[in-house]
């Protein structure tokens, strides 16, 4: 019987793999707290809380996280319901171009960002709409549809088709197999999805570029903040935010979506 312990040039490979990964943003954490306001300094000549204060009394980091965490949310609710009525068209009706469909849902996030803004600030100027919160939220609902798709669509071909016909021949209309049968078994499935579109829409930065205007979601003032520096420190701190923010969701997808080999209705 084969051995189940890795050998130990692995464990030296994959160590080495995750550092490459995860240097870069512990440093971004150290820098947090460094005295040094202008440059970064290796090592820091000191440590020092008082960024954070100075990051709380900063109005323009509030105006951008709290833009930022607008956007997110409201992407995230378009995605979650076009994402999901896709998901159900594709996986449980048959028609001509269904994979021509599928295709063409997920082609957003397949796209470099570049593409999808320029696309995205042509229609807009054809249409001659004016960029505003709205354009932003358009914007990110383009990607963020997709990860809803997938994780939905995955979740629908798992569950038992069963399921829905014996609650209709049980009696049950539309909307109540959609309540009792439908929802329980994909609601992990649209949680998780709609956690990672919240994660994805609150970092963007490409194609926040092309639709935002004027205005400053967080990442996009971390962006300008960069190139002319006032308080780097400063920066990192915000940095700080972004990662916990989009850590979070991205935590709670792997938990909610690991475990689920089983199809729904046979042992799940």
């Amino acid at each position: 019987m084969p051995s189940e312990r890795a050998p130990v040039s692995l464990k030296i490979a994959a160590g080495a793999g995750l550092l490459f990964l995860h240097l870069p943003i512990l440093l971004i954490f150290i820098y947090a707290f460094t005295t040094e306001d202008k440059s970064y300094q290796w090592p820091p000549p000191g440590l020092t809380l008082k960024w954070f204060a100075v990051t709380w009394g900063r109005p323009d980091v509030w105006a951008a996280l709290r833009l930022s965490l607008q956007v997110a949310a409201i992407s995230t609710a378009v995605a979650l319901v076009l994402g999901t009525l896709c998901a159900a068209a594709v996986s449980r009706a048959h028609f001509f171009g269904r994979e021509t469909v599928s295709l063409l849902v997920i082609l957003p996030i397949a796209l470099p960002g570049v593409v999808t803004g320029i696309a995205l600030r042509s229609a807009f100027h054809i249409a001659e709409i004016p960029f505003s919160f709205w354009t932003i939220v358009l914007g990110h609902a383009t990607f963020c549809v997709v990860v809803v798709y997938n994780n939905a669509v995955a979740r629908f071909r798992r569950t038992s088709g069963s399921l829905i016909e014996a609650s209709m021949d049980l009696g049950a209309d539309s909307f109540q197999t959609l309540r009792h049968v439908i929802l329980p078994n994909i609601a992990t499935a649209l949680l998780a999805g709609g956690m990672l579109a919240f994660a994805l829409s609150f970092d963007e930065v490409i194609v926040t570029t092309f639709t935002a205007g004027q205005q400053q979601t967080l990442p996009i003032w971390m962006l300008e903040e960069l190139v002319r520096p006032r308080q780097r420190p400063v920066t990192n701190v915000v940095a700080m935010v972004v990662v916990l923010v989009t850590l979070l969701p991205i935590l709670g997808a792997y938990y909610l979506t690991r475990g689920t080999d089983a199809v729904a209705g046979q042992g799940k």
